[in-house]
């Protein structure tokens, strides 16, 4: 039987999200302004950088916070370079649709330090977003008041929209999110900590799931996230999201969906779409049918098309299975070219 596509909230939409400046997204301009580079329906474009970006900390430490650019610059921006901030956003939504997402993740809460700007923030971007393409928005937020912005902005006419996220630690969500019909992510984190093992992630969700029941959420609008940490911090951490994938499907059955932070697992490893792949590959034959991925390096086209009996995919499923220790196998074929 032929897998179902998989449920991909598309995770590049974030304020947080950044590019290096000396890498090949940041050129010099002409008239000797920065800028971020990107393709606007398949043409050479660019997003000037403001100034106070280029006299900022992050810049120094060569880093720009391009996503954050782009709304500023469509916020705040005049003329040309306005519209060059709309069209960075639009360009992103479609190479996300062209990748399969179903969802688009929208993230500002690092736009700003006044929550004011940062509710201005989201409802703008959710409108442009739309604007651009067909997909239904996933409003992620620490602050509620942020959720509820993104979420009266959000279309209804193109599916409903994800609350990301919910949990013990943030239940004062679920009544926002029952009252305004959308989906949710459901996180495994507890009322004060995060889970660090396999009973205590099942039993946080199990606490969560009775909650959301109880505000008529059906299974079909719950997507549930195991929190996935990196296995350089735990090896057995890719282990501990596989068999709770595995026993979550077979507590809540097929309809219950699944969206895993899948790329967290990589952190602090090298070449980590190869382990993201593995991975996402990995959690879809245990049952997992979603996840927040980058659309662009995890879609159906890309798993399908991985080879398993080659040497990359095994030193980095050992890797994940814990059967590397420390890394040692997957970090020496790294440095020798064979991965």
């Amino acid at each position: 039987m032929a897998q179902s596509p998989l449920i991909i909230v598309g995770e590049n939409i974030h304020c947080t999200r950044v590019r290096l400046t000396s890498g090949k997204f940041v050129a010099a301009l002409p008239d000797g302004r920065r800028a971020l580079v990107f393709r606007d329906n398949g043409k050479p474009a660019h997003l000037p950088i403001p100034a106070h970006v280029l006299d900022g900390e992050e810049w120094q430490n060569g880093k720009v916070r391009h996503v954050a650019v782009a709304v500023w610059q469509g916020l705040y921006g005049k003329g040309a370079d306005a519209e060059a901030g709309v069209a960075y956003l639009r360009a992103m939504v479609r190479e996300q649709e062209a990748g399969g997402a179903c969802f688009l993740d929208l993230n500002v809460d690092e736009f700003s330090r006044d929550h004011a700007e940062k509710l201005r923030a989201v409802t703008w971007a959710a409108q442009v977003l739309q604007e651009a393409g067909r997909l239904p928005l996933s409003i992620d937020s620490s602050n509620p008041e942020i959720l509820e912005a993104g979420i009266r902005a959000s279309d209804r006419g193109r599916g409903k929209p994800l609350i990301n996220s919910v949990s013990l630690e943030r239940a004062a969500v679920i009544p926002l999110a029952a009252s305004t019909g959308t989906c949710v992510i459901a996180g495994a984190t507890g009322h004060t900590s995060m889970p660090e093992d396999l009973p205590t992630r099942l039993a946080n969700l199990r606490e969560l799931m009775e909650k959301l029941r109880s505000h008529g959420f059906a299974p079909g609008d719950i997507y549930l996230d195991p929190l996935v940490c990196p296995i350089s911090v735990n090896a057995v951490n890719g282990t501990v999201v596989l068999d709770a994938i595995a026993e979550l499907r077979k507590t809540y059955g097929p309809a219950i969906h699944f969206a895993p932070g899948l790329s967290n697992v990589s952190f602090g490893l090298p070449k980590r779409p190869l382990i993201n792949q593995v991975f996402a590959h990995l959690c879809r034959a245990r049952g997992c049918d979603g996840g927040i991925v980058d659309p662009a390096q995890i879609n159906d086209k890309i798993l399908d098309g991985l080879d398993t009996a080659s040497e990359p995919y095994r030193l980095a499923s050992e890797l994940l299975l814990g059967q590397d220790e420390f890394g040692m196998n997957y970090i020496a074929a790294s440095r020798e070219g064979v991965i």
